[in-house]
């Protein structure tokens, strides 16, 4: 893959102050500025989604410098280009949370894919992840907001074992009673694991207040991202929320990655609707309300989730609270 410079600056009507520059130190060097894009993902609301930023030219920032950037911006995740192939609109992804590198986040992949769109033009996109390779469609909505759809890794899930309930709920301050028994817990994969759990009251998924720690060492322990709690609204919608402590994060107001993997537990237990579409409302109990649109095939492993990004004041607060 060759390593053309991707533009940072938009070629249509996107606001510059959707860019900043933070600052990396690479080794013995001293800091070198970092030009970051602001973008929030699933949401056509700047003050709404699940923020992510987004640097098109990584290509000389090493895995250290990543994180320090992504530390330094705050928010849950940042995407970093480390290579681009113009002509062929392939590109190699890698993602940091502000404590560690994650193999795969679906709401900074879409950012990343509407940030390219805005300024090589809408069509597909192609990026090279560490959990695999994921295509993109973007196209212009009727809004005018760009709109992503990200076809997944091929999904997969199994029962979540009695003591992973029980380390889990124990943390979440949940009992079993708590959970809805039609739809069962489930550890499942959408490029990363997540814990599936489902609250049988909008008013349980609402009160949550989890032990931090806690919950990141049960997390850790099993190797998942995020643990992926729902409700059912409707057969065909859901509200969600995704504490996410093991990247130093309280929570995630729009989480591509999970949506993904839930799709895929609902195909396999046979929960989707007949026409494969379910819609994820999250964040609204954080005030960022995220909507993502997931669809499933019957005849596919792989699971599409589509939403909008649109660019947001650099240096906005972060809305994912870090944890000290």
């Amino acid at each position: 893959m060759t390593t053309d410079n991707v533009p940072t600056e938009a070629t249509d009507d996107v606001p510059t102050e959707a860019t900043g520059n933070v600052s990396a130190g690479t080794g013995r060097h001293s800091p070198v500025p970092v030009p970051v894009l602001h973008y929030t993902a699933f949401t056509t609301d700047p003050s709404g989604g699940n923020p992510a930023g987004v640097v098109l030219d990584a290509a000389a920032l090493d895995a250290d410098a990543m994180r320090a950037v992504a530390a330094e911006v705050g928010y849950s995740e940042t995407a970093f280009v480390t290579a681009s192939d113009l002509a062929a609109r392939r590109f190699t992804l890698r993602f940091f949370s502000p404590l560690a590198e994650v193999d795969f986040c679906g709401h900074a992949t879409v950012a990343t894919a509407v940030a390219l769109a805005e300024r090589i033009g809408t069509g597909t996109v192609v990026f090279a992840t560490p959990a695999g390779e994921i295509a993109l469609d973007t196209a212009a909505s009727a809004s005018g907001a760009v709109e992503a759809t990200l076809t997944s890794v091929p999904t997969r899930t199994r029962p979540a074992t009695a003591e992973e309930l029980d380390a889990t709920l124990a943390a979440l301050r949940w009992r079993t009673e708590d959970l809805d028994p039609a739809l069962p817990p489930h550890v499942g994969f959408g490029g990363v694991h997540h814990l599936i759990l489902a609250a049988g009251t909008r008013e349980r998924l609402a009160g949550l207040d989890y032990d931090f720690d806690a919950l990141a060492a049960v997390m850790r322990r099993h190797g998942w991202t995020t643990v992926h709690l729902v409700h059912r609204l409707s057969p065909s919608r859901y509200a969600a929320r995704d504490p996410f402590p093991v990247g130093g994060v309280v929570e995630d107001a729009a989480t591509g990655a999970a949506a993904a993997a839930f799709g895929g537990y609902l195909r396999d237990l046979g929960l989707a609707p007949a026409d494969g579409r379910v819609v994820v409302h999250q964040g609204e109990d954080m005030g960022r309300p995220s909507v993502l649109t997931v669809t499933v095939d019957a005849g596919s492993r792989r699971v599409r989730v589509t939403g909008h990004a649109v660019p947001v004041p650099a240096y906005a607060v972060p809305t994912a609270a870090v944890r000290p």
